[in-house]
């Protein structure tokens, strides 16, 4: 399968998706099968089949890219841009004193402060994780925790017990 090595939704694998299909409409024109276009454009016959049908039907035009699978963005690109700069600023700027974590629920809030839109937890996260955003988990430490008995530790009493192994 052709896009299985590339895989994703992104408008980059689209676009070249959907070249793959005015290459096959054009072999179609040439008067190619089905079956040949597949083992040329290495895709599955079945797709090859349904692509014809299309084609026959409706022309090259009918193989073009609908746009993005499921239902339409909540927000335009521009508003994205413009909460990505308010979250730059921190949670400071935003009103959050307490600490400096930008939380879902507190982007979910900042999104219906700004744009008057209620959307859910899982929007936001998709919507963070396309401008690049990646979960961070903050470093929990024991009180107890000694520095100093942690470094003599890693420096003279690790490097025998690692080196100990047997071969």
């Amino acid at each position: 399968m052709r896009y299985g090595d590339g895989g994703g939704v992104g408008p980059q694998q689209r676009t070249r998706r959907e070249q793959v299909r005015r290459q096959a409409a054009r072999m179609f024109a040439a008067g190619m099968s089905a079956p040949q276009v597949a083992a040329e454009l290495e895709i599955s016959t079945k797709s090859a089949y349904a692509w014809r049908r299309a084609w026959k039907a409706g022309g090259e035009q009918a193989l073009a890219s609908k746009g993005a699978p499921g239902p339409d963005p909540v927000l335009s690109e521009a508003q994205v841009q413009k909460l990505i700069a308010k979250l730059d600023q921190g949670p400071a700027a935003a009103g959050w004193d307490e600490d400096q974590r930008w939380t879902q629920a507190r982007v979910r809030t900042m999104i219906g402060r700004m744009f008057h839109v209620t959307v859910s937890i899982a929007t936001v996260w998709e919507m963070l994780r396309r401008a690049g955003y990646t979960p961070q988990q903050p470093i929990s430490r024991a009180a107890e925790r000694d520095e100093q008995a942690i470094e003599h530790f890693k420096r003279y009493q690790w490097p025998p017990v690692k080196e100990s192994r047997a071969g």
